[in-house]
């Protein structure tokens, strides 16, 4: 085994430790989010091309499996349903698994497939590929109406406990409006708190995949609870929205569009919100609006005070 493989396999195995420890513990957004990152970097490692990887092809199918069972463990911790949850004791038997993963070569012990192998860029990874030509103005028809298909479910997190004299921020993701909505794979919106500089001031979290597409609309319906309290947010910071969906010609999961909503818009009610072009802009410098069209993101917000 080399050092890099051995290296890897340490850090993979404490992580996974990590997550099971929270979880046992009843840490269920601490569980999540070690959930979350070890599964990336699976997914990461699953999807390296074979010079630049420590495993074989069918090592990193297993890593790949993996991943998926991690994914399914956090969604079911975010999940209100009892069925066909993925429990602690079915997940503590991968750990084994993952640190012999250069000797194991029996049967998955799950009946699971491997997350596609999709590139998911990270917050500004995208600025320095090629941007797609998106003429906003013209091009593609809405679409008609069409169910997306079901995927695993994003990374939720739970409302933080309430606080005496504190206020926390409930956020419904209605809609999205796009000229070429009926077009989008597999889209969902990435939503995050940061600051002047673009720092992040709370956990990032993405939503499932979106309801359906319909005429002009992407639908969501889907809560976001900010994982800190009101009170807590720095001046000047600001809650973004990031529009994302798969380019199959590109295999990977592109930002399209990108929204914002500052402190000062944070009141109770429906809001909509205009759309800017990519690549995201977190400091608010250089904002380009997307479409000189009718079309925003369509919010509703909920206070929670003691």
């Amino acid at each position: 085994m080399s050092e890099a493989a051995r290296g890897l396999l340490q850090r993979w195995g404490a992580s996974f430790r990590k997550g099971t420890d929270f979880d046992s513990w009843g840490q269920l957004v601490e569980a999540i989010d070690e959930y979350q990152i070890l599964a990336r970097h699976l997914q990461k490692e699953a999807q390296a091309q074979h010079n630049n990887s420590e495993f074989t092809e069918d090592q990193k199918k297993t890593i790949a499996k993996i991943a998926t069972c991690l994914e399914l463990r956090s969604a079911a911790l975010q999940s209100t349903q009892s069925q066909d949850e993925f429990k602690l004791e079915d997940l503590k038997k991968l750990e084994p698994i993952l640190k012999n993963i250069l000797t194991y070569n029996k049967e998955f012990p799950f009946d699971v497939q491997p997350v596609p192998l999709r590139k998911i860029l990270a917050p500004g990874e995208e600025e320095h590929l090629e941007l797609e030509e998106d003429d906003e103005e013209g091009g593609a028809g809405a679409g008609s109406p069409d169910t997306i298909p079901t995927r695993v479910p994003g990374t939720l997190l739970p409302r933080l406990p309430s606080e005496p004299g504190m206020t926390l921020l409930t956020i419904n993701i209605e809609k999205i409006g796009l000229k070429d909505a009926g077009q989008c794979i597999d889209p969902y919106i990435t939503v995050s708190v940061k600051d002047l500089n673009g720092i992040d001031l709370t956990p990032v979290q993405d939503t499932p995949v979106a309801l359906r597409k319909e005429d002009t609309y992407v639908h969501f319906n889907v809560d976001i609870e900010i994982q800190k309290h009101v009170e807590k947010l720095t001046k000047g910071a600001a809650i973004f929205f990031e529009f994302k969906h798969y380019k199959p010609k590109k295999r990977f999961t592109s930002t399209k569009c990108f929204a914002f909503m500052e402190m000062d818009e944070i009141k109770p009610g429906a809001i909509v919100i205009e759309l800017y072009k990519k690549p995201t802009d977190f400091k608010r410098k250089k904002l380009q609006l997307l479409t000189k069209k009718p079309l925003y993101l369509h919010l509703h917000q909920t206070l929670h005070k003691e």
